[in-house]
């Protein structure tokens, strides 16, 4: 089996109120180091071994477009790893 986990973020042209509140925040407490704070969501998608590496890469893309990332609003990339099970 692999495990894909997926990263999705706003694009940078795009406001992120909740980012920008608590990167105020953590001015007001003190962390006066912090240039730039992003917010976003993060999947785990378990999948079958049984799956080509190509397939898989179409197939997490075409979830991506069409339900975990909003494609006017926000980028997103993922990593693929192997799990225990698979080797």
């Amino acid at each position: 089996m692999a495990l894909v986990k997926v990263y999705v973020n706003y694009k940078k042209s795009i406001l992120n109120p909740e980012a920008q509140a608590i990167q105020k925040a953590l001015g007001r407490l003190g962390y006066d180091n912090v240039n730039d704070l992003k917010l976003g969501k993060y999947f785990e998608i378990t999948v079958a071994d049984d799956i080509s590496r190509d397939d898989l890469n179409k197939e997490i893309n075409d979830i991506c477009d069409k339900m975990l990332a909003n494609y006017n609003m926000e980028n997103y990339h993922y990593d693929i790893t192997e799990t225990e099970a698979a080797q």
